[in-house]
């Protein structure tokens, strides 16, 4: 029983960390995302 309370806590911290992860590369995305968005509306100009 106890193994099993060790391994629940184990997989939720990895999947908390996993969601800060995925979260942090959808905000590094948008960002470039803005950055091209930005250069090309400059370039029309």
């Amino acid at each position: 029983m106890r193994k099993l309370i060790v391994l629940g806590v184990v997989a939720a911290a990895l999947t908390t960390a996993a969601c800060n992860t995925v979260s942090g590369i959808g905000r590094d995305l948008s960002a470039a995302g803005q950055a091209v968005t930005s250069g090309s509306e400059r370039a029309k100009s």
